[in-house]
């Protein structure tokens, strides 16, 4: 089935030269390598950021989920604001408020002043994301260009976290943990010169904005996500995790609700008719999260168990980025070749294999059995970014593709969000004070649920061969 997106001229890359729109397009991809990577480059540095400013263990899950929260909660509303206002234009200005809010992290005094940096650096992201998957979309002449921009995507959004850990790791050993977010500043600064020169504008289309729709997601996000984190300390039957967690179902209700009935919503409900999407979205959601959540666990074990350095921390990530680009490069042909589902599946099911080994972790584990783990999640991570993608984002309309792909990274960015605050949850139940393991383990088994419920999702696609042929 030939995609709508893929048949239809270039929309967002400047058509003025070849070289051009295709430096544009990097500069727009460095743009959503630098919006991936402040999800996980300060995670090697939370013991440096805990110690430095006093966190407690329940505020610093918060450095995390505080920018992966808004981010996922406002993406929605960001992609509806690029169809209406313009593509680059909702892109700059998000990258704007990224880069500022990037540098007001860094400077830091207290707890509070950097969870609400990290939360708005999250909203400018929300602005800026939706918008690079849709020039993207948009600016593919054919299926085999769409699925060799799409991989470059993927590998960028995939790559990002791992990149992420290895960065933060440098930066933290050779300056300190403040140097996670200084870091952006002047990548933000090029991009805001450079790609208004080489990137044109996309054409406003008409809309209002559905208000109530951006109140209720974020708000159900944000306190699903609270109650699940405080749950490791105050218990999964408390007055306060159970109240959360009704108040944000309650708010998605009513979100369900309303985007049936407003002219302009923010959540298309024709988006969710398709089976495969539907399936597409649940997986990236619980890979994303189990991959978080993955990664969180793991530099406590590599700094806290077997006492690594943050740069040793994060090299020892290396093989993760190393393999899934080397997918990349391969992905789109074996695509074309035995399809989308088939490699979804397959990489969802090795990712469940690469965990299994962490949830049996001990003080005599080789160190081999670690790495073959992290290099196998990077197999499988850059096998099923590229074809789900493709997946939720197939025939879609144009003028749809920024809530199309403001939907698909809501879901990957609040399926992190979730996924971390349930393991992080769980490991704060089982730890004891200055052992990782028993907690780690637990930790490390729900990561493995969650993958395990990614490859459910996914055999459903199997299920309905003839609806994503």
């Amino acid at each position: 089935m030939t995609s709508t997106i893929a048949t239809r001229a270039p929309a967002g890359i400047a058509p003025s030269g070849g070289r051009a729109g295709s430096i544009g397009l990097w500069l727009v991809m460095l743009a959503q390598l630098m919006l991936v990577l402040d999800a996980t480059v300060v995670n090697v540095a939370l013991p440096h950021i805990a110690t430095d400013l006093d966190f407690t263990p329940a505020q610093l899950s918060w450095v995390l989920n505080g920018y992966a929260v808004a981010f996922g909660g406002i993406l929605l509303l960001g992609g509806r604001i690029g169809d209406v206002f313009g593509r680059r234009r909702t892109f700059l200005v998000g990258v704007a408020v990224f880069t500022v809010f990037s540098l007001l992290g860094g400077l830091a005094t207290s707890p509070l002043l950097l969870v609400i940096a990290r939360a708005l650096q999250g909203l400018g992201a929300a602005f800026a994301a939706p918008s690079v998957l849709a020039l993207i979309t948009t600016s593919a002449r054919d299926d085999g260009a769409r699925n060799r921009a799409l991989a470059l995507f993927s590998a960028v959004a995939s790559m990002g976290g791992a990149l992420g850990l290895i960065l933060g790791g440098l930066l933290t050993d050779i300056a300190n943990w403040r140097w996670t977010l200084f870091i952006n500043v002047p990548i933000g600064v090029v991009v805001l010169v450079a790609v208004p020169r080489l990137v044109a504008e996309t054409p406003r289309r008409p809309g209002r904005f559905d208000i109530l729709g951006a109140v209720t997601a974020t708000g159900g996000a944000v306190a699903i996500v609270w109650a699940l984190l405080q749950a490791g300390d105050a218990g999964w039957s408390s007055p306060r995790t159970i109240g959360g967690l009704v108040v944000g179902a309650a708010l998605i209700t009513v979100l369900a609700f309303t985007e049936r009935r407003v002219a302009h919503p923010l959540l298309r409900p024709q988006l969710l008719r398709s089976p495969s999407r539907v399936a597409a979205l649940a997986a990236m959601a619980a890979t994303y999260g189990g991959m978080l959540a993955m990664f969180f666990l793991m530099v406590q074990y590599l700094e806290n168990d077997l006492h690594l350095t943050p740069l040793l921390t994060g090299l020892a990530f290396l093989p993760m980025p190393l393999s899934i680009f080397a997918m990349s490069r391969i992905v789109p042909r074996l695509v074309e070749r035995f399809g989308a589902v088939r490699l979804v599946v397959l990489g969802t099911a090795l990712r469940v294999v690469a965990f299994l080994p962490l949830t049996q972790l001990s003080p005599n584990t080789p160190f081999a059995i670690v790495m073959v783990a992290l290099l196998l999640t990077g197999i499988s991570a850059g096998m099923t970014f590229m074809p789900l993608t493709t997946l939720a984002l197939r025939d879609v309309e144009p003028e749809h593709a920024g809530s199309a792909s403001g939907l698909f990274q809501t879901m990957q960015q609040l399926g992190g969000a979730v996924g971390l605050a349930i393991v992080a949850s769980t490991y704060a139940a089982f730890a004891s004070p200055g052992d990782f393991l028993t907690g780690g383990r637990a930790g490390f088994w729900s990561a493995t649920t969650l993958s395990v419920l990614a490859l459910a999702a996914v055999v459903g696609l199997v299920i309905r061969p003839r609806k994503v042929a």
